[in-house]
């Protein structure tokens, strides 16, 4: 479903995020930003960045089913939660391959967060939208691992503050093709919306697509962990871990993560996704409480391509 609005007069010049918060009284300022985030936000017909100004007569369109929907997650006590670590104000999870994060509609289930809200009622309510209950991130439906969650509103900010100053510390196990690949590495390749695919992001490599597409800087830190025929085991880190970071930074270097075909990764015998596992969370807080260094097990179906070679 696409919403589209025209920028009235009063909000000539005014940056492209606030102007929709403006015009569209049902969404959050949470739903907008992602959905820019998501490339899901045009002006006369153009992705565009949150902070670029529209002018008064742009038509801004937003292909995006949730923006305006309101309704809590719906509540599923008897789904599974894999939790690994948990205090008074947060719960460490790990969410299994192929599960969503979090409902994109109304009344979806079958997501960690509908599983995080049935056990736990009082997440309702926190967090970014009444569909995120508690979640201070999110992985890619085909990523397994470990995510953050907070059991109250204070929690909550403290630790979104956190995360956006990279005080958390956010490791990653992937596997890629070990041909030509350096020991370790650092990757700075600013990530924008793909202009021509939503469902995928840019690394600007070139001068020009900086210029043309208002990336976010985004570094990937990495090192080899082992290598097994043609294939790498690789320990990498992000701080603010932007959307698809790490697949489309491995992807600029021509190692595209095994099985991660949006991004021209090579698929694998027993392997039904990308391989990415969000191995460990860390974070040093004044309040014992909101601290946290958790590790989640490499999975099976990963284990299984490097004991394959």
């Amino acid at each position: 479903m696409s919403t589209e609005v025209v920028v009235t007069g009063e909000l000539d010049g005014a940056r492209l995020d606030k102007a929709l918060v403006t015009l569209l009284p049902n969404a959050s300022r949470a739903k907008v930003k992602r959905a820019i985030e998501e490339g899901l936000v045009r002006v006369n017909g153009r992705r565009a960045a949150k902070g670029v100004s529209i002018a008064a007569g742009d038509t801004l369109s937003v292909e995006s089913e949730d923006l305006e929907q309101t309704g809590a997650c719906v509540p599923t006590p008897d789904a599974p939660l894999d939790i690994r670590f948990e205090t008074k104000k947060i719960l460490v999870v790990h969410k299994p391959a192929q599960m969503p994060t979090a409902p994109i509609r109304a009344g979806e289930t079958g997501t960690l967060a509908n599983a995080l809200v049935g056990h736990y009622p009082q997440l309702a309510g926190i967090g970014y939208s009444e569909r995120e209950p508690g979640l201070l991130h999110r992985l890619d439906n085909d990523t397994s691992g470990l995510l953050v969650i907070a059991k109250d509103a204070a929690s909550f900010a403290t630790l979104r503050a956190a995360m956006e100053a990279g005080q958390v510390q956010k490791h990653y196990l992937l596997v890629c093709s070990s041909a030509d690949l350096t020991e370790s590495g650092t990757l700075s390749f600013p990530l924008a919306n793909h202009p021509k695919d939503q469902k995928r992001v840019l690394a600007c490599i070139h001068p020009r697509d900086v210029m043309r597409n208002a990336p976010r800087p985004a570094t990937t830190e990495y090192h080899v962990v082992k290598t097994v025929g043609d294939r790498a085991l690789v320990r990498a880190s992000a701080g603010m871990a932007l959307r698809h970071q790490i697949r489309a930074h491995f992807a600029a270097i021509d190692h595209p993560l095994v099985g991660d075909t949006l991004y021209g990764g090579v698929s694998a015998p027993g392997l039904e996704r990308h391989a990415l596992h969000a191995e460990r969370l860390r974070h040093s807080n004044p309040d014992p409480e909101l601290s946290f260094d958790v590790a989640a097990e490499l999975p099976a179906d990963m284990q299984t391509l490097l004991d394959a070679g």
